[in-house]
C-alpha cells in the first residue's frame, strides 16, 4: 500500500497519517520534552499534544528528511478521522520557489505626485499673497533700508597757472566727512543719545560747534549728510582711528550679545539699549574722497585768480569767470548698501567725473611779485585806502602784472574783510585826472588842429560856463608849447587846447568824444572779469555847464577802471594801434591738448606820427626839469609817462573826497615794450600823483626791464621844448 502524497501548500490544518508499523500513541506516562534542534539536522520543532492527550512520540525519520513546518491544530478540535489518540508523522516540504519582483501602481505614483506639486504651489501662492497685500508696509519699509544709494564723484578742478606754468592755484585731495542719519536713531544704534555723543566726539576734530553737528545728525530720512567739507588727511585719519577703536570695543562677544537682543520682546530678554562700553556712535561716519583747492603762492595774484566757497565752487575773480571750464563734469556712483554697509556682491554703476580745463594765464609770476610788493609798500607809507599797479605787454596786450593792496590770502579767508576780495583794478571806477589829458593831446595832434610847439598862453585863471578853473598851483601867465602844457599838466591850458577841435564847443566835444571811445573808454575792455566796470562816458550832448570842459583833463563825466587807463598809454606805445587786453594766454584739457587764446582784436586810434609825437611829449614830463614825472625817471632808459591828481569822488556819490594819485608810463621809449601804471586812492601822506606813484612806477618798471631783458636805449631823449617867449 503505498503512502499518501503530501499537499504542496501545507496541510490545510488536518495531520498526515502516521506511516505503517508505527503506532500513533505514545507511551502512557512517558511524555517527552522537544530538544531543540541542531542546525546540521534542520528539524522543525516538536508540537505539543493537546491537552488531555500524550504526547507524541519522537521519529527517527526527521532526520533523514526535513520535514515541512505543521500548522498548530487548534485547542479542542476533535482529530482527524483514523488518527485519534495519535498525530501523523509529517513529511518534510519541498523547497518553495522564490517570488517574483511585484511591481509599483503607476497610476498611485502619479496621484503621490501631483498631490505634493499641489501643496507646493499653494505655499508659493500663499507667500505671494503675504508680500503683495498682508506684508507690502513692512517691506517698503525694510526696501528703504536696503536700496541703492548715489554718491557724487567731484571731478578735479582744473589748475590755474602763471604764463611759465607755475600753478597759482590748484587742486590736493581732500576728504569730506559723511553721514548716515538713519544709523543715528535708538533703533539703528542701540543708544538713545547717538547723535549728541557723535557730536561730542567729532566737534573738536572738525572745529565745529557740536550742536551743529548734532542737528544734522537727527535728519533720519535723509541717507546722505555731509558733516564737514574738504578736510585734510589728518583730520580723515583722526576720525578713522578713533571708529577703529569704538568699533573693536563694540564686536567684543559680550557686546555682540547685547546687539542680538536689542528690539527683542522683554520675555525673551530684549534690551532697548547696549551698554556704554559697546557703543559706537560713529558707525555711521564715513568719508568721501574729494578736492580741496590750494593756492601755494598765498595772496600772489590773489585778487585777479580769486577764490573757491566751501562748495568747491568759484566765488571770485577768474575762479568765478571760468567755473564751467575749471569745474569739469561732476560723475555719480551708485551702490546697494544694507544698515549703512557697502554690499558688494549687489552691483552699482559708476558716471565718471571728468576733470577740468587748465587755465595759462599771462601773468609773470616774478614781475607779478615785484609789483605786488611795490604797491603794498607804498599803500602802506601814503596811508591810503587802496592801491593797484598794471604791467601790459605794449605789443600783445597781455598783462604782465595786476597787483592790488590790501590783497588777502584765499587759503585763509577768515582774515580779510569783504571789500578785499575784489579786484579793484578792474572794478574801481575813478575820475583818472591828468592821466586822461594824453586822450585831449591825441584828438589835437591826429586831427590836425595844432603841433607839438603850437604855442599857448596860459592864465592864473580861466572863466568858462561861469565857473572859474584853475591849475594845481597859483601861478602868473605860463607861456607853454603845446608839449609843455602836457609836461607842466596844465588844466588851463588843456581846455584852450581842446576848444581847438571845433567851430564851437559841442563840435569839440563831440570830436573829443570820438577819439576817447575809440580808445576803449567807456566801453568793457573785453576780459569778461566779475564785477569788472565799463567806467563811464558821457554822451557830449549830454553834458552841462563845466562838464564841457573839465572832461578834457580826466574830472566830471569821465571815469575810468585802471585796465582801461593803461590800454591808452600802451596803444599810444604801439604806435597808435589799440589791441585789447587780455589775462589769459590759453587753456589746456583734460586730454592734454594746449588751445592758445586768441589774439587781442586790434584797431588803429591815431596815426603812427601822431603816435610819436606823443611819445616825445611824454618824455618832456620824466625828462624835462620842469615835468611833474621825474621820480620815474631810470637811468639808461628813455621813459614816457604822465603824472595824475584827481579829486575823488566820494563814496555817496556827492561832492569829492580826497584824492586820486597816479602815474602811467611805458619804455624804453623809443623802442616800447611794457606799459606800468600805478593807481593810489585816498593817500593822506601827500597827493601828488609824481610824488606818490612816480617812485612805484620806477621800482616795478625797472624790474620788469630786468626780468624781460630789455636792452637800455640806444639814445637820448629829444628834450622838446616846454616854453615859449612872448
Amino acid at each position: 500500500m503505498s503512502t499518501p502524497r503530501q499537499p504542496t501548500g501545507g496541510t490545510g490544518g488536518r495531520r498526515p497519517p502516521a506511516p505503517r508499523g508505527q503506532s500513533g500513541k505514545a507511551q502512557p506516562g512517558k511524555a517527552q520534552p522537544a530538544k531543540p534542534q541542531s542546525a546540521r539536522s534542520k528539524q522543525p520543532p516538536k508540537t505539543q499534544a493537546p491537552k488531555g492527550q500524550p504526547p507524541r512520540a519522537q521519529q527517527p525519520f526527521a532526520a533523514r528528511t526535513p520535514r515541512a513546518p505543521q500548522q498548530r491544530r487548534p485547542e479542542g478540535r476533535p482529530p482527524a478521522r483514523g488518527q485519534a489518540g495519535a498525530k501523523p508523522r509529517p513529511r518534510p516540504r519541498p523547497p518553495q520557489r522564490p517570488k517574483g519582483i511585484r511591481l509599483a501602481d503607476p497610476r498611485r505614483r502619479l496621484r503621490v505626485i501631483t498631490v505634493v506639486m499641489s501643496l507646493v504651489f499653494s505655499v508659493f501662492a500663499g507667500r505671494l499673497v503675504q508680500l503683495q497685500l498682508l506684508d507690502s508696509d513692512a517691506l517698503a519699509a525694510d526696501a528703504n533700508t536696503n536700496r541703492y544709494q548715489s554718491i557724487p564723484i567731484t571731478a578735479e578742478r582744473g589748475s590755474i597757472t602763471s604764463a611759465d606754468g607755475v600753478a597759482l592755484a590748484t587742486t590736493v585731495d581732500a576728504y569730506d566727512i559723511t553721514a548716515d542719519p538713519a544709523m543715528f536713531t535708538p533703533a539703528s544704534s542701540g543708544i538713545p543719545d547717538a547723535p549728541e555723543q557723535a557730536a561730542a566726539l567729532l566737534a573738536p576734530i572738525l572745529g565745529l560747534p557740536k550742536e551743529k553737528i548734532a542737528a544734522d545728525l537727527h535728519t533720519p530720512k535723509t541717507r546722505y549728510k555731509r558733516l564737514a567739507a574738504q578736510q585734510t588727511p589728518d583730520t580723515k585719519n583722526q576720525i578713522s582711528d578713533l571708529k577703529s577703536s569704538l568699533e573693536k570695543k563694540a564686536n567684543s562677544k559680550a557686546c555682540l550679545a547685547q546687539k542680538r537682543l536689542l528690539n527683542k520682546p522683554a520675555e525673551e530678554g530684549g534690551r532697548t539699549r547696549v551698554d556704554n562700553e559697546c557703543a559706537n556712535p560713529l558707525a555711521g561716519v564715513f568719508n568721501r574722497d574729494t578736492q580741496k583747492r590750494v593756492y601755494p603762492s598765498d595772496g600772489l595774484a590773489a585778487n585777479l585768480v580769486g577764490f573757491v566757497n566751501a562748495e568747491g565752487e568759484g566765488a571770485g575773480g577768474l575762479e568765478q569767470q571760468y567755473q564751467k571750464q575749471l569745474a569739469g563734469k561732476e560723475g555719480h556712483s551708485s551702490y546697494a548698501q544694507a544698515g549703512g554697509r557697502l554690499v558688494p556682491t549687489a552691483g552699482g554703476s559708476l558716471d565718471p567725473a571728468v576733470p577740468g580745463t587748465d587755465l595759462r594765464l599771462t601773468i609773470n609770476r616774478d614781475i607779478q611779485w615785484a609789483a605786488q610788493r611795490a604797491i603794498t609798500d607804498q599803500v602802506a607809507n601814503s596811508g591810503a585806502e587802496k592801491g593797484y599797479v598794471i604791467v601790459q605787454d605794449v605789443k600783445t596786450g597781455q598783462v604782465l602784472a595786476m597787483a592790488s593792496s590790501p590783497g588777502f590770502n584765499p587759503n585763509d579767508l577768515s582774515t580779510a574783510r569783504s571789500s578785499q576780495l575784489g579786484n579793484p583794478a578792474l572794478q574801481d571806477a575813478y575820475e583818472p585826472g591828468s592821466t586822461a589829458k594824453l586822450m585831449t593831446m591825441a584828438a589835437v595832434l591826429d586831427s590836425g588842429k595844432a603841433t607839438w610847439d603850437t604855442k599857448v598862453t596860459v592864465p592864473n585863471r580861466l572863466v568858462r560856463a561861469g565857473q572859474e578853473f584853475k591849475d594845481d598851483i597859483d601861478h602868473s601867465t605860463w607861456y607853454l608849447t603845446l608839449a609843455g602844457v602836457l609836461a607842466k599838466s596844465s588844466n588851463i591850458g588843456t581846455i584852450e587846447a581842446a576848444e581847438t577841435l571845433g567851430a564851437d564847443q559841442a563840435e569839440a566835444n563831440r570830436i573829443l568824444d570820438g577819439y576817447m571811445r575809440k580808445f576803449g573808454v567807456g566801453e568793457p575792455t573785453g576780459l569778461g572779469f566779475p564785477g569788472e566796470t565799463a567806467g563811464g562816458l558821457k554822451k557830449p550832448e549830454d553834458l552841462v555847464a563845466s562838464e564841457k570842459y573839465n572832461i578834457s583833463f580826466g574830472q566830471g563825466p569821465l571815469t575810468v577802471n585802471a585796465l582801461q587807463a593803461t590800454s591808452v598809454y600802451s596803444t599810444i606805445a604801439n604806435g597808435g594801434v589799440r589791441v585789447a587786453p587780455s589775462v589769459v594766454q590759453g587753456t589746456t584739457a583734460p586730454d592734454g591738448k594746449y588751445t592758445p587764446a586768441a589774439p587781442g582784436a586790434e584797431s588803429r586810434v591815431v596815426s603812427e606820427q601822431t603816435a610819436k609825437t606823443l611819445t616825445e611829449m611824454l618824455e618832456s614830463v620824466v625828462s624835462d626839469e620842469q615835468g611833474t614825472g621825474g621820480k620815474a625817471a631810470i637811468p639808461g632808459y628813455r621813459i614816457a609817462g604822465k603824472t595824475g591828481t584827481a579829486n575823488r569822488g566820494a563814496a555817496n556819490g556827492k561832492g569829492y573826497d580826497g584824492y586820486t594819485a597816479s602815474f602811467i608810463g611805458f619804455a624804453p621809449a623809443d623802442a616800447p615794450r611794457v606799459t606800468v601804471s600805478c593807481v593810489l586812492q585816498g593817500p593822506v601822506n601827500g597827493h601828488f600823483g609824481g610824488q606818490l606813484c612816480g617812485p612805484v612806477f620806477k621800482q616795478v618798471m625797472e624790474f620788469t626791464l630786468k626780468t624781460l631783458q630789455v636792452p637800455p636805449s640806444g639814445s637820448e631823449a629829444p628834450n622838446l621844448a616846454v616854453e615859449w617867449k612872448p
